[in-house]
């Protein structure tokens, strides 16, 4: 069992930068691909990042492709997401996952382990 603990959110201008974190309080994911979602009040969840158990393939959602990036640091056992040139549409509570099955990682569906999510409010 994997329990992943998100940070790092907080309110912040449009055009500003954040930086989530996302910790294995017990266990460890240093063997799973590991994702970031997020869903904003009233939407659907959706894809945003996700990166592969060794660290050196990423994926991003075309809405945040170039500005956010994610990477892992294994010893530490936490996953980032970097989040510059933020817009107020980023406005959402940002989740980690880790544990896709199979394909179709950007399908949140497909991950068995969830943080608790992290509030980012971008102002405009």
């Amino acid at each position: 069992q994997v329990q992943l603990v998100e940070s790092g959110g907080g309110l912040v201008q449009a055009g500003g930068s954040l930086r989530l974190s996302c910790t294995a309080s017990r266990g460890t994911f240093s063997l799973y691909q590991l994702g970031w979602f997020r869903q904003s009040l009233g939407k659907e969840r959706e894809f945003v990042a996700r990166i592969s158990w060794r660290g050196d393939i990423t994926y991003y959602a075309d809405s945040v492709k170039g500005r956010f990036a994610i990477s892992r640091d294994k010893p530490k056992n936490t996953v980032y997401l970097q989040m510059n040139s933020l817009k107020p549409e980023d406005t959402a509570v940002y989740f980690c996952a880790a544990k896709c099955s199979g394909s179709d990682c950007d399908n949140g569906a497909k991950y068995e382990y969830w943080g608790q999510g992290t509030q980012v409010t971008v102002s405009s």
